[in-house]
């Protein structure tokens, strides 16, 4: 009897030992991260004695896959709002603001048409014109250094992300050996250290984990591609940009050197990675696009109209702002004997026709392409629009009639392949390249070049109208010069005896034609040449016979505002598109200030957005670390009463075991 009294006695002090072990061990790594609780389970023998324990771990996986999933959310919501938070302020600070600078471009040409023969107000219009340059230039630089930020930052957790897949690729191995078929177990240190990589991988990618064999943990990405695998094998994270290297594509680089491109939608991917990669392609990218194209629109809307002027030199206007041309990248899939280079710029005058987005020129022949406007991802908008390459140029055919050129003028040289494609980044470089064309005030064409007069001896009471140009380039009435003029001389307008009947005469010769009321657009009503001229006038009033009228060049005329006014327009003009996809009837155009106002709108929707979604994300990873807790984490409450409890459970063996030796010793006594 007191044999058996001893044994319950060892057993249960043994088993006492190796639950105050157990909750020791949950006490002392109360805050040691990754530590899953434990708890020491044993079983009963022959004879109610207590076998040996076994010690597992507190760990519900279905919790833990949640929390991961969460955690993933969580941290690419709150990268997210991080870096756009970061760019929400920069364009918001009233210091940044382009309508500013816009603002006061439109107020000192007013000055300037106040007093348009005066070289210090037009000085101070282009000084504002500097200004605005280099204010999208400063603009420009900073989501420039926001780009370079964001791979500086894709690099570091690339790194992290592929230090911790071959961390959990070893700690699989370490797992698969110390689990035998004997029955031997890996260690619960090795199994918290694996399961706390895999958690720290989940705040930089959406990953699914599934069980392999001996143990092994199975890692994938969410959208499916594997990251850890069986037997040690696995992908790692590489970095490469195609075609833009500036702009990094995440791609997995297989263990034997291939590459296989990932098609990573940051929607899915989540993390921390996936957070700067939507951050990236849905305010970053689309906020230097943006601002490229206000740039482009602008300058592009000054230069035309200020060619259509007279400048205080008294020559025809010129450009005032240089529009940059871009070379295009070619795509790392092209063909190895291509030597096609593609470059591009605005095609003057189509500023109004040229989209947020970046193009992509393919090859579908020998001498055929097609050009498409793509977004960040460099998914396709809308249809693309065909083109021949002729004379080195590409010439736009559809399919539409007329084709969208997206206000693109491309060149190409050498040879391409069919499949060859080219990806050009015109609006996102155009913002800090765009430069003044000039640093003389004289070049403000603020007069217009043509003046008209009235016949002072007219009988009837009909007046012409001063005149509007609409071209001085190639095919119209003026002569650059110098001296500057009309190229077929002064028109005389003559009316005949013939009721709305006018004769129109300059060097060219005289043609006769009706003019019914009301007496508009004369030349283009008379036809053939005078309808090309570039310019055109109204009669108002009633005529009488001989009542003449002359249009000349308005030499010497510098006190003229006419075109200033004209200039002073584009500020309230929709000169900006707002989509690719348009209808004929939609209103596909916005001012500048429109434009500028938009783009920080947008920005500062889409950051908001993001910090109500990460706010709901965090309470929901809130509550998943609580349930994991509940289950996994140690609570010090619990620990404390089973570690009195197990301290009077092994006292109460103890005293078993003194118990049976009073009994053996009494019976030992009574044998004497």
């Amino acid at each position: 009897m007191s044999f058996n009294l001893m044994n319950i006695g060892t057993s249960g002090i043994r088993a006492s030992t190796e639950l105050l072990q157990t909750t020791s061990k949950n006490i002392s790594n109360l805050n040691t991260k990754g530590y899953i609780r434990e708890r020491t389970e044993h079983t009963t023998m022959i004879g109610n004695q207590v076998g040996r324990g076994e010690t597992v771990r507190l760990l519900n996986e279905f919790a833990q896959k949640q929390l991961n999933r969460d955690i993933s959310n969580k941290t690419y919501y709150e990268q997210f709002v991080t870096e756009a938070s970061r760019v929400d302020t920069l364009f918001a600070e009233d210091s940044n603001s382009l309508n500013k600078s816009i603002n006061s471009l439109f107020n000192n040409l007013q000055e300037a048409m106040n007093q348009p023969s005066s070289r210090v107000t037009r000085g101070l219009f282009l000084t504002d014109a500097e200004n605005l340059t280099e204010q999208m230039d400063r603009l420009s630089g900073i989501v420039f250094d926001q780009g370079n930020i964001v791979n500086q930052q894709l690099d570091l957790f690339a790194n992290e992300a592929n230090n911790l897949i071959q961390k959990v690729s070893d700690l699989n191995a370490q797992v698969a050996s110390l689990n035998t078929p004997t029955g031997t177990k890996a260690s619960s240190s090795v199994l918290n250290e694996r399961d706390q990589a895999i958690s720290d991988l989940a705040e930089l990618v959406d990953l699914e984990t599934l069980d392999g064999p001996n143990g092994e943990k199975l890692v994938f990405l969410g959208s499916g591609q594997a990251l850890v695998m069986e037997n040690g094998t696995f992908n790692a994270f590489s970095l490469a940009g195609d075609p833009d290297p500036n702009v990094r594509d995440l791609k997995l680089d297989v263990r034997d050197g291939q590459a296989v491109a990932l098609e990573v939608n940051s929607s899915t991917l989540k993390g921390k990675i996936g957070g700067l990669l939507a951050f990236r392609d849905e305010i970053l990218h689309p906020a230097q696009n943006q601002l490229g194209q206000i740039g482009i629109a602008l300058a592009d809307a000054f230069n035309e109209q200020n060619k259509k002027g007279m400048d205080l030199d008294g020559n025809l206007g010129g450009d005032l702002f240089t529009i940059p041309s871009v070379t295009g990248f070619a795509y790392s899939t092209n063909a190895a004997a291509s030597t096609a280079a593609v470059t591009a710029t605005l095609e003057a005058g189509k500023g109004n026709e040229i989209p947020a987005t970046d193009f992509k020129v393919t090859y579908t022949g020998l001498t055929t392409v097609e050009v498409a406007a793509v977004d960040s991802k460099g998914n396709v908008i809308g249809t693309p629009s065909t083109g021949t390459i002729t004379a080195g140029n590409i010439v736009f055919t559809g399919p539409a009639t007329p084709p969208d050129t997206f206000g693109l003028e491309v060149a190409i040289t050498g040879t391409g392949a069919i499949g060859d494609s080219h990806l050009i980044k015109l609006n996102a470089n155009a913002a800090g390249n765009i430069e003044l064309a000039t640093d003389r005030p004289e070049k403000l064409a603020l007069a217009s070049p043509i003046r008209t007069k009235t016949a002072t001896d007219n009988i009837g009471n009909g007046n012409i109208s001063v005149g509007s140009v609409s071209s001085t380039g190639t095919g119209s009435n003026f002569t650059a010069g110098p001296p500057p003029s009309l190229t077929n001389g002064t028109i005389t307008l003559q009316k005949t005896a013939v009721a709305n009947q006018y004769t129109v005469t300059d060097g060219s010769g005289t043609v006769t034609f009706l003019a019914p009321p009301p007496a508009e657009n004369i030349l283009s009503t008379a036809g053939a040449p005078f309808n090309t001229y570039g310019f055109d006038f109204n009669i108002e009033g009633t005529t009488q016979e001989g009542d003449s009228f002359t249009v000349e060049f308005n030499t010497g005329g510098f006190d003229d505002n006419r075109n200033g006014l004209e200039l002073s327009k584009l500020q309230a003009s929709e000169l900006v598109r707002e989509n690719v996809i348009t209808t004929s009837t939609a209103d596909n155009l916005q001012t500048f200030n429109e434009a500028y106002a938009g783009l920080v709108t947008d920005v500062g929707v889409v950051a908001n957005q993001a910090k109500t979604n990460g706010a709901a994300f965090e309470a929901l990873a809130a509550q998943s670390e609580a349930w994991f807790e509940s289950m996994s984490g140690v609570n010090l409450d619990e620990e404390a009463a089973n570690l009195l409890r197990f301290q009077q459970s092994y006292s109460a063996s103890a005293q078993i075991i003194s118990t049976a030796r009073t009994i053996f010793d009494t019976l030992l006594s009574a044998t004497r």
